[in-house]
């Protein structure tokens, strides 16, 4: 081994720095590591994104979240969340990905890498602490030209889509507010949903401004359309009425993502066949694996939507409080039911 741990805590986003906090005021110096960086997940999210949320359902550890506006934006959170690590003088490694981990009899032998250089690290803790959030997995519609360069799976700076012919698939928040910012930045902006229209969830100061887009011909929209493949400069498309040849300098498969399911099948923790919900106590959220704890929207398995930023950051005092802390964090989570938004 590297060195050794007393507590290990993998993805530094606000749900794992929560859970370092709840270690940290326990008299522990959790290690926290991230494949990115502090709030990787936030990072990936549009540059000028507002949550749904107000400021106070994001605040992890008692840190007031000072906002520039009435609803915290992308870059409020992750001012705020490198603020927080830094007050609380938590130990964090980012670009340092777990590969695998074993139970030992010192332990738990995790496998990291070094997602910048490639370097193997080597690390044993007493317990090991999984917050990896689900960004970091799209969900892949497995088409031909999938992969190609101009293609992504992520939201784009709108600045570099400028003059460009943009096609965005997919009609969530992430893909409505792309498509506004690149709209605004210069690019020819074309949506493409499998659904006949957008969901109610959108957020209701994009929806307005979007349906007024469309209608003035400024953002087209492919409502009941799907992707067949992806070419160099275009895309096909499918509709009722037919096949479609859209032209695009750059693809965005705003499709949504998933937890990464095999690597908790590696580490030996049991899935429900149906939900995939990990195997877990609901009341310390332990695995099935003994010293092994999850956090997050990781305890949802698929159904990702049930835990957000604000009732997961709690979780931390469940794994590591006393009973009275987790009835305490069981009390708080179902007060703070309605979700931060993506």
């Amino acid at each position: 081994m590297d060195h050794q741990e007393e507590v290990l805590i993998v993805g530094a986003g606000p749900i794992g720095l929560a859970c370092a906090i709840s270690a940290k005021r326990r008299g522990l110096d959790p290690l926290v590591v991230d494949q990115g960086s502090i709030a990787h997940s936030i990072v990936r999210y549009p540059v000028g994104m507002v949550f749904f949320t107000t400021p106070e359902r994001l605040e992890i550890g008692g840190h007031p979240l000072v906002a520039s506006g009435a609803k915290p934006t992308r870059e409020d959170a992750l001012m705020y969340y490198r603020g927080v690590a830094r007050a609380e003088g938590i130990r964090v490694r980012p670009f340092l990905r777990l590969e695998g981990a074993t139970r030992a009899p010192g332990g738990i032998d995790c496998a990291l890498v070094n997602t910048l250089s490639g370097e193997p690290a080597a690390i044993r803790c007493q317990r090991l602490v999984l917050a990896t959030g689900y960004f970091d997995r799209p969900n892949l519609l497995g088409i031909p030209g999938e992969t190609l360069p101009h293609v992504s799976h992520y939201p784009e700076e709108p600045h570099r889509l400028g003059g460009l012919s943009v096609v965005i698939v997919g009609a969530k928040n992430s893909a409505i507010e792309q498509a506004l910012g690149a709209f605004r930045a210069g690019a020819r902006v074309t949506v493409v949903h499998r659904r006949a229209a957008l969901k109610p969830t959108i957020k209701y100061w994009l929806r307005p401004d979007f349906d007024n887009r469309v209608k003035a011909g400024e953002i087209a929209a492919r409502w009941n359309t799907v992707v067949e493949s992806i070419e160099p400069n275009a895309v096909l498309v499918r509709d009722p009425l037919g096949v479609e040849r859209l032209l695009a300098d750059r693809v965005l498969l705003l499709t949504g993502y998933q937890p990464d399911f095999g690597l908790l099948q590696s580490l030996g923790i049991e899935l429900d066949s149906e939900s995939k919900r990990p195997a877990h106590d609901p009341e310390t959220l332990e695995s099935n694996v003994p010293g092994v704890y999850l956090a997050g929207s990781l305890t949802a398995g698929s159904r990702i939507s049930e835990v957000f930023i604000e009732n997961g950051r709690f979780d931390g005092e469940k794994i590591f409080g006393d009973r009275a802390s987790r009835l305490d964090a069981r009390g708080r989570l179902a007060s703070t039911r309605r979700p931060v938004g993506e």
